[in-house]
């Protein structure tokens, strides 16, 4: 009942959000800028966005042969294909990430070591998606006046990227993994120490895997460029006459702004920051409404063909993925 709740009030606030924008636009110039859409450049950016996934594999490839664990490539885009799916386009709660540690954990029949990949996997793609916001935000400040909504913002991506760091150092710190163990000692959590321990044993793996670690961040900043081209590309699709720094500058900070779960796959808030954004630099906000709705659409059409492996999956990871009857919200 709660997940439930839960799913009603993110699709709440997306709904909400939309509507409020439509309220402000003209609904006949919008519809005519997407109707007006050219085909080959919206084929280019689900073409793009598909590179972006299929990179997205290949990162969480480098961590998965650090564990060694019995998994191919093909194996683990059919688990990125199936959890995009799930996230984008089925009215869930469960993640992405979910889905592909849980796969992989049944597959290769090693929990921790797939946890700890698809935890790991996530912080690297972090640590470049923070470098491109923090130095973006940067350039912003200086390149476009946004007043003290861009201060906010600025200041805000500061403290979550601390955050984020020491977060990180903590994780991979031994010496507080030592001072930790003591809450083991307690009866109601000691039945969980054997787990604990091989979950630390996972992610000590990685300390000495340098190379490994800086390869996935450079992959996920390439993930980052290939996602900017897709945002390009669907301006190109819609006529927009945007220069491409703009994109470079504003994509990370979009999705930044995106990173609190309060709504259904970032529908509405990513619309509202997009206008936000674009706006700040002179494009109408009609523009960046069609050029943010459209990108959702290239997310959720590249997403689809997860659902073929999400079936063909089911039985593997049935007792996460729900059966197609449950994926509806009753």
């Amino acid at each position: 009942m709660r997940k439930r709740l839960g799913t009603f009030a993110k699709i709440a606030v997306s709904v909400g959000l939309l509507v409020f924008l439509l309220s402000r636009l003209n609904r006949a110039e919008l519809i005519s800028q997407v109707a007006n859409a050219q085909p080959l450049w919206l084929v280019i950016a689900l073409a793009l966005y598909l590179v972006a996934i299929l990179l997205g594999v290949l990162k969480w490839r480098l961590l998965v042969r650090v564990q060694r664990l019995d998994a191919s490539y093909g194996d683990l885009a059919a688990y990125t294909f199936a959890g995009l799916f799930l996230g984008n386009v089925l009215p869930s709660n469960i993640g992405g990430d979910v889905v592909r540690a849980y796969a992989l954990a049944r597959a290769a029949n090693e929990t921790e070591a797939a946890i700890t990949s698809v935890v790991v996997d996530r912080l690297m793609g972090l640590v470049a998606f923070f470098c491109a916001a923090l130095v973006n935000m940067g350039l912003l400040v200086f390149l476009v006046t946004g007043g003290s909504q861009l201060k906010a913002i600025e200041i805000a991506t500061v403290v979550a990227a601390t955050i984020f760091a020491i977060g990180c150092a903590l994780l991979f710190s031994r010496r507080l993994a030592r001072r930790l163990a003591f809450v083991f000692d307690f009866s109601f959590l000691a039945h969980f120490k054997p787990r604990a321990h091989r979950l630390y044993q996972a992610i000590q793996t990685f300390r000495s895997s340098y190379l490994t670690l800086v390869a996935n961040v450079l992959v996920s900043a390439g993930v980052i460029v290939v996602a900017t081209f897709v945002w390009y590309s669907v301006a190109l699709a819609l006529g927009l006459d945007i220069p491409l720094i703009y994109f470079f500058l504003f994509n990370p900070l979009i999705a930044f702004v995106l990173m609190l779960p309060i709504s259904f796959n970032g529908l509405g808030p990513k619309e509202a920051t997009a206008v936000f954004f674009f706006g700040l630099v002179g494009v109408p906000s009609e523009s960046a409404f069609a050029l943010s709705l459209i990108f959702h659409a290239v997310v959720v059409l590249t997403s689809l063909p997860g659902g073929v492996l999400w079936w063909r999956e089911r039985a593997r990871v049935a007792p996460i993925l729900p059966r197609a009857d449950e994926a509806k919200i009753e």
